[in-house]
């Protein structure tokens, strides 16, 4: 299994990137604030608008290391990419299966199968261990409700029928979303799920978060040999990363959502991490985003056993691990495509 490295983050606006031999250099109004060895590091994600030498550039694009754009308030705007490494003929197949209706929804529903799986436990979690603080009735029909909708997906026959169960579930999901914020209730809200732009804190915070685990499946989907950009039940659209979201859909709920809940109810975020700009839209301050940046990497650290490979990797690979698997199923050495379904 692929080892999970650092990343390095540049949360501070003005904060100007380049190359000194094997390190990054880091500077701020031409002087030398810190330097970081390249070996270190997996990847590199910058939210300054001072930019990126052509030399780090070149260097991370020919070491096949990521360097991602993001902007201040966690959109992903670009990023590096060197030669395409991709093996040609699982790159075929995909696209292959891509293209064949029958092929793509068997894989779509098993990922949207764990999707479903995956929100009905963070709803039992929330029951088991919160139980004298929210209405035990309540979830236990919506994990019910998921329940079918899981026995649903298992037999249907057109894309259009799985994504309507898909978009029922996250429905049904998001309905109990608020109740499972039990800290700074008066700060901390969820009405339902707004996102271009986010118009509350929970929002903006779980926009951040999918954009964060977006492009881990991304770099995973690159590293074993497949097209983020071809997914099979997000279609083809230019710039879009499908087979990334498609992939992104069973890490939603146990990975980003339970983490967004973790930072509001431990209080490692208040009402002050954020701001509201003139059009509404509410974003991550500075020190906010430093914050949650500094979590996220901690909780990519912790490991969990993986239930279909049975070791242990850390929730940062659990992306690349399903990539992984993903790939034996293209090339033939698995029957079918086995979701993570975190439990």
């Amino acid at each position: 299994m692929k080892k999970l490295l650092n990343t390095l983050y540049v949360t501070v606006p003005g904060r100007y990137l380049s190359l000194d031999g094997e390190n990054v250099v880091i500077s701020q109004e031409g002087c030398e604030i810190g330097r970081v060895p390249l070996h270190n590091l997996d990847r590199i994600m910058t939210f300054s608008h001072a930019g990126v030498s052509p030399a780090l550039m070149g260097k991370c694009a020919s070491d096949g290391r990521e360097l991602v754009f993001m902007s201040r308030n966690g959109r992903f705007l670009a990023r590096v990419e060197g030669e395409v490494r991709g093996n040609v003929l699982l790159r075929r197949q995909q696209y292959r299966i891509a293209d064949h209706a029958g092929q793509s929804l068997e894989i779509a529903r098993n990922m949207i199968i764990g999707k479903l799986y995956n929100s009905r436990w963070v709803l039992e979690r929330t029951v088991r261990d919160h139980a004298l603080r929210i209405d035990v009735q309540k979830f236990k029909r919506k994990s019910a409700f998921l329940q079918e909708l899981i026995l649903k997906s298992e037999k249907v026959q057109t894309m259009d029928e799985l994504r309507g169960l898909e978009g029922e579930g996250a429905s049904v999901y998001f309905s109990v979303f608020d109740d499972m914020i039990l800290q700074q209730k008066d700060d901390f809200y969820f009405h339902g799920r707004n996102k271009r732009p986010p118009l509350d804190p929970v929002n903006a915070m779980l926009s951040f978060a999918y954009s964060m685990a977006a492009g881990l499946c991304t770099s995973a989907l690159e590293a074993v040999g497949l097209d983020p950009y071809v997914g099979f039940m997000h279609t083809d659209r230019p710039g879009r990363r499908s087979l990334a979201l498609d992939l992104i859909e069973e890490f939603r709920a146990p990975l980003c959502d339970r983490f967004v809940l973790m930072l509001i109810n431990k209080r490692m975020v208040t009402s002050k991490d954020f701001e509201k700009r003139e059009d509404g839209a509410v974003i991550l301050t500075d020190e906010g985003r430093r914050t949650f940046i500094a979590a996220w990497q901690k909780r990519k650290d912790e490991e969990l056993r993986h239930p279909f490979l049975e070791e242990k990797v850390e929730w940062g690979m659990l992306p690349y691990a399903q990539a992984l698997l993903l790939a034996r199923l293209l090339r033939g050495d698995l029957d079918c495509y086995p979701p993570f379904m975190w439990k």
